[in-house]
């Protein structure tokens, strides 16, 4: 368990998703304009990952939050 004295929260993080992941996600897999949403919360999985090995966000983060609302339901 790591102890970070700054972490980001999940409303930054779901922005930063939105502008810098969804886009790829879009032009990779929603060319028909129909919302791939399995590929949506493995980016969104994988985003967070990366935002944890980068110690942008805590380890309790990681394995509690929830997706957002631009992955489906």
């Amino acid at each position: 368990m790591k102890n970070l004295r700054e972490v980001i929260l999940w409303d930054e993080a779901v922005e930063r998703f939105k502008e810098h992941v969804l886009p790829y996600v879009r032009e990779a897999h929603e060319a028909d304009g129909v919302p791939d949403w399995p590929a949506r919360r493995e980016a969104w999985n994988n985003f967070t990952d990366l935002l944890c090995k980068d110690y942008e966000i805590s380890d309790w983060q990681y394995m509690n939050w929830s997706q957002p609302s631009v992955c489906g339901d």
